[in-house]
């Protein structure tokens, strides 16, 4: 009964992340996910060879919108305290 109390405390408090560079590596497993599940439901049939391929023109374009969207806002940061 105890080890049930223990799993599920571990469950109502949520995880810390920080938000320096290490933490922000979590986006990439995350977008994976979305991205998977996404196509999944989207595509008629599911065949490796393609299914693989608009992963990971999906994947590819979701982190590099993510990454140009951070050198902006950074831009726009650096611009304001300057």
């Amino acid at each position: 009964m105890t080890l049930i109390a223990f799993v599920i405390a571990n469950f109502t408090a949520p995880e810390k992340i920080g938000t320096d560079s290490l933490y922000m590596l979590w986006l990439l497993p995350l977008a994976a996910a979305v991205v998977i599940v996404y196509k999944a439901t989207k595509v008629p049939t599911v065949k490796a060879g393609s299914f693989l391929k608009e992963v990971a023109v999906l994947f590819g374009s979701i982190v590099v919108f993510i990454i140009i969207t951070a050198l902006a806002l950074f831009a726009l940061a650096w611009l304001i305290t300057e």
